[in-house]
């Protein structure tokens, strides 16, 4: 199991995520899943991606609700997390 590392702009991410009033038991899950190498379901659309945030993977939360991570050898580094026009400038 990963070790998990939260980025001081996910922080951000998670306070603003908090004012609007989201589910976050449904991120929770999600982040103990990705604890597990190989295990997100294809629901969650995983993905690499590409641009400014080469080397990193999004997957959805929910409709409109993304993590950007990245795995390091042990350790599993939360990135980002909002809406498409919060992380890519909509």
């Amino acid at each position: 199991m990963l070790d998990v590392r939260y980025s001081s702009k996910f922080k951000q991410d998670f306070r603003r995520r908090v004012k609007r009033r989201c589910k976050m038991t449904i991120l929770q899950q999600i982040i103990e899943v990705l604890r597990i190498p190989g295990m997100l379901p294809s629901k969650n659309a995983d993905h690499n991606l590409t641009g400014d945030y080469a080397g990193y993977r999004e997957c959805r939360i929910d409709s409109d609700w993304l993590l950007i991570y990245r795995r390091d050898g042990k350790e599993l580094l939360l990135y980002r997390m909002g809406t498409h026009a919060d992380l890519f400038r909509m």
